[in-house]
């Protein structure tokens, strides 16, 4: 199979190359521009997701060999969840040669948190794919690297967080209202408060709805514990 020269760059980049080159073509086709003849990649994203939870999993173990269940689970999501997933992606330039339909090539797919973090999963199983699980292990923890390491200590979500601060108290769970919503369609900006019942509320602007809860219930974690 004749591979296209930006697939055998990105090869490069990430220290793997193809012996069966259609699983990456396949890893990198989102469903907007797939076929009959031209598979997406969400079956690997599927795949992808559950070799980088037991990789994760893994290395977390053999980094703190004291640290319990309930300290491991917060370090774990917070390297597997999608955010991080899409960094990663980002820093191997996946988004230059993802294979994407019109509509979202205009939409700026290519940045798209969602869709980066998907590949990333799908490219995870096309290496496994390719070579077996001691690749992809490899793979995943040379892209991943000191963020295995450097986890936070308290790395659990600021939305849990945020909802645990309010259920010890005896509060509803906190309220995100989408205040406004700007920029072009491939590069929106959104900004969302977190309301919490007494009203006390916190706002954050970012380039996904996800992100911008994500701080603003940081950014009212923080208010709130600076007045406990």
């Amino acid at each position: 199979m004749k591979v296209a020269a930006d697939l055998v760059a990105f090869s490069a980049r990430i220290g793997h190359e193809f012996s069966k080159p259609e699983l990456l073509v396949e890893a990198v086709t989102h469903a907007s521009i797939s076929s009959a003849n031209r598979s997406d990649n969400q079956r690997l994203e599927f795949l992808g997701d559950r070799i980088l939870g037991l990789v994760m999993a893994e290395a977390l173990l053999n980094a703190d060999t004291s640290a319990n269940e309930g300290t491991l689970a917060p370090r774990f999501n917070a390297l597997v969840r999608k955010e991080t997933c899409a960094d990663v992606a980002r820093e191997i330039d996946l988004g230059a040669v993802l294979k994407l339909g019109r509509s979202e090539m205009i939409s700026g797919g290519r940045r798209k948190l969602a869709l980066l973090g998907d590949a990333m999963e799908a490219v995870i199983a096309a290496v496994y794919l390719d070579a077996g699980f001691e690749a992809a292990r490899d793979f995943i923890l040379r892209s991943w690297g000191e963020r295995i390491n450097a986890v936070d200590e308290d790395a659990r979500d600021p939305k849990s967080s945020l909802q645990e601060w309010a259920q010890a108290r005896k509060m509803p769970p906190p309220v995100y209202k989408l205040l406004r919503r700007e920029g072009a369609d491939h590069a929106p900006m959104f900004t969302i408060a977190a309301i919490l019942d007494t009203g006390q509320q916190a706002e954050a602007k970012a380039p996904s709805k996800r992100q911008a809860e994500q701080a603003a219930a940081r950014a009212l974690l923080s208010k709130v514990d600076q007045n406990d």
